[in-house]
């Protein structure tokens, strides 16, 4: 087995772990462990929300969610000989939930998907479903299925949502001027546009005082993916993976955390995935002025692992580039367009009796399929969504007699 170099106890908050992590990015946190190339190196994590959701039938604790706690990271993780403008080369070895001993936490037999409410975080169709709701997902081996979604079963395809390096200073500030600007241009808005720097619920390591107060005051949250990697939440950054991020500071400083069991392209419910603590193992190298000598200016590059369920029937659900409920044309609007494939799929799956909530959540959980089908036929771009039909016990595809209609029970909903 790999060196376990960062441990976390699954039954303590990350704040409460011998060697804390973090939940901003910011150059000054400090390395809690340095590492030499050539590594093989196991690093332990919290669920992304450090325990805040339980394995019940409420979604008071969903609605209820501190978002200044996210993500709670492992790392950071110093690389020695590691200079900026050089590539940090990771392996994903192996990934998987917290072991069995650990105790009775997510990811250990179970793990869960949210949909988040619009006055807290919102999601990707929060105008349709404002509200929150939660399904509970089982483990059996690769497989997951949820008593808040009966008549489904997949096998899952197990990855980190959020891997990164750290920032550097002048870095951090331009993604922090860049994103308040947004946020200027409707500051009132619900959901709002992105999520500037907040010094409640900082952590940073072992920092304390003055230090940790400045942390809080600079550090980006870690919601989206930026230049560094982040929560990139790509479902097939999974074993046999490899990713090289570009290193903007000495050490590179890797941190990562956010595990998925599973996830659809998009995690479309912002808590889409099914969120679990476990472990990752990776091998660690570096390219030495790799940066320029293959020109990779900003975001890393990736090459998938070949480990995924061998789905090989779907049906695809369409979407274009119209509010239909204003009749109103967007030019070539991808994400208008991939929010109406997947409209146009909960339509679909409610006919065989799901709620509009559940169809909601099986697609943030399921390994669904998202693609740029169009975006040069002017002014309609053209998303699809594919889901696999082998993942229900029921015929989903469409036939002459019609929908199998059946009662599917409720997701967890709010009182």
């Amino acid at each position: 087995m790999p060196d376990v170099v960062f441990s976390v106890d699954q039954s303590k908050s990350m704040r409460d772990q011998k060697v804390p992590g973090h939940n901003r990015w910011h150059p000054d946190i400090p390395p809690a462990v340095t590492v030499r190339p050539g590594s093989e190196i196991r690093v332990e994590s919290k669920e992304w929300m450090d325990g805040q959701v339980g394995d019940n039938d409420s979604a008071n604790d969903i609605r209820d969610l501190d978002l200044n706690v996210n993500h709670m990271l492992s790392g950071p993780i110093a690389v020695e000989g590691a200079e900026p403008g050089d590539l940090l080369v990771v392996d994903i070895l192996d990934i998987g939930p917290v072991p069995q001993e650990k105790g009775g936490v997510a990811g250990q037999g179970w793990g869960y998907t949210g949909i988040f409410a619009r006055d807290n975080g919102g999601g990707f169709l929060t105008d349709w479903f404002p509200d929150a709701y939660k399904a509970i997902w089982d483990f059996h081996g690769q497989v997951a299925t949820s008593r808040h979604l009966p008549g489904v079963r997949f096998t899952g395809i197990t990855h980190p949502g959020l891997f990164g390096t750290a920032p550097s200073a002048d870095m951090l500030g331009r993604w922090n001027a860049r994103e308040q600007a947004l946020i200027d241009t409707d500051p009132d808005r619900v959901p709002p546009l992105a999520l500037p720097p907040q010094p409640l619920e900082v952590l940073a390591g072992n920092l304390t005082g003055a230090d940790l107060e400045r942390i809080g005051r600079e550090g980006a949250r870690t919601v989206p993916p930026r230049e560094n990697g982040g929560n990139q939440d790509i479902k097939n950054f999974s074993r046999g993976s490899r990713v090289f991020f570009p290193v903007y500071v000495p050490g590179a400083l890797l941190s990562g955390g956010d595990l998925h069991f599973s996830q659809g392209d998009g995690e479309i419910t912002f808590c889409g995935a099914i969120e679990m603590g476990g472990f990752i193992d990776l091998h660690i190298d570096l390219i030495k002025g790799g940066m320029e000598k293959y020109g990779v200016t900003t975001n890393p590059i990736f090459m998938p692992g070949n480990v995924e369920p061998r789905y090989d029937q779907f049906i695809s659900f369409i979407g274009i580039s119209v509010d239909h409920r204003t009749d109103t044309n967007h030019f070539t609007d991808a994400t208008l367009a991939y929010r109406n494939a997947c409209l146009n799929a909960i339509e679909y799956l409610k006919k065989f009796g799901y709620t509009g909530e559940q169809a909601y959540l099986l697609l943030g959980a399921a390994p669904i399929e998202g693609r740029l089908s169009g975006v040069v036929d002017i002014p309609n771009a053209c998303c699809s969504l594919y889901l696999p039909t082998a993942i229900f016990d029921f015929d989903v595809r469409p036939t002459a007699e019609g929908p199998r209609r059946a009662d599917r029970g409720q997701c967890a909903v709010t009182s």
